[in-house]
């Protein structure tokens, strides 16, 4: 069968909002065709069919959403996350 899925992330160093990097990769199969990458700011496609998908999320409401998760998912879970291991250490 085929497979597909998506892997969303949040790489930080500090609770800072400005070092987060939220991205979200799109796989078909084990291979990632495509991904939004807050530090970029747009989807960059790495397959032929990842780049028409980046080709018109970038024009569409996808792109603005996506924009916004890294306040909206990150910054949140990254406070709680935080909050959590320095209580526990």
């Amino acid at each position: 069968g085929f497979r597909y899925y998506v892997v969303t992330d949040c790489e930080f160093n500090s609770s800072k909002l400005n070092d987060i990097e939220f991205t979200q990769s799109y796989y078909y199969n084990k291979l990632e065709y495509v991904r939004f990458s807050s530090s970029v700011g747009k989807f960059v496609g790495y397959t032929e069919y990842g780049i028409k998908n980046a080709e018109s999320w970038n024009n569409g409401q996808e792109v603005i959403s996506s924009r916004g998760e890294k306040e909206r998912y990150c910054f949140h879970n990254v406070g709680i996350f935080t909050e959590s291991a320095l209580t526990k250490s």
